[in-house]
């Protein structure tokens, strides 16, 4: 069955249009200026060991129930 040109004029018009939007996209990020990341709260590495641990023992409890 042949495409209707009404329906492949409509299919032409939608991609050129999201590749124009695509581009305009692409050229605004690209003059935009990056953001800068903000300052977070210092790393606390004590609570990051904690839950390490914590993650670990949960793995090993898991690994024993299953086998």
């Amino acid at each position: 069955m042949p495409i209707k040109p009404q329906i492949l004029a409509a299919m032409s018009g939608a991609i050129a249009a999201y590749i124009a939007d695509e581009e305009a996209a692409c050229q605004a990020a690209a003059l935009a200026p990056p953001a800068a990341a903000a300052p977070g709260p210092p790393l606390n590495l004590w609570a990051l060991a904690g839950r390490q641990q914590a993650m670990q023992m949960r793995l090993l409890m898991q690994r024993r129930s299953l086998s």
